[in-house]
């Protein structure tokens, strides 16, 4: 591993770095997902590399396994580079839960702070009143119901025979 972070160019061992527990304490969210983004390029970028190389070599040398180890150095990289970003991953997972939980606990403070309370009301005897009209039903009213409801009855009768004859 010692190798292989050795003979990252400058800036990939800086995006190396920049994942470090330190390094990414005091990051907000937006910031974890900028770097985020960057290490999953870079780490597609080796993972590709590697594939790539290894198809042709596979090509050339007629065996995968002689392909393989010529291709060590771009396994590795794309190796270090995703354990850069499962430390990226879960830092950024920890701070959305965090900020989720903050968001929420303003919004219910706010729901809270804004809403009146049961106890404020103080009008009424706590009964629905109503006017005392009997409910009709105004969509089946006249010569279509009886009707629908003949149609319902033959209907329910055919489902009926239809299961007693299997």
């Amino acid at each position: 591993m010692k190798k292989i972070l050795n003979s990252l160019s400058e800036d990939e061992y800086v995006l190396v770095l920049d994942t470090k527990k330190d390094r990414m304490a005091d990051l907000d969210e937006d910031d974890l997902i900028a770097l985020h983004t960057r290490v999953r390029r870079a780490r597609t970028k080796y993972t590709k590399n590697y594939r790539r190389a290894g198809a042709d070599k596979v090509g050339d040398k007629k065996a995968r396994g002689s392909g393989k180890s010529a291709n060590a150095r771009n396994a590795g990289k794309a190796e270090v580079f995703e354990d850069a970003l499962s430390r990226v991953s879960r830092r950024l997972a920890a701070v959305s839960k965090q900020s989720a939980r903050d968001l929420k606990d303003e919004r219910l403070q706010r729901a809270r702070r804004d809403a009146p309370s049961f106890s404020d009301i103080t009008t009424g005897t706590g009964k629905a009143v109503s006017s005392g009209k009997a409910r009709v039903d105004a969509t089946r009213a006249g010569s279509g119901k009886k009707k629908f409801e003949a149609s319902s009855i033959a209907a329910g009768a055919r489902r009926q025979a239809k299961k007693d004859h299997r």
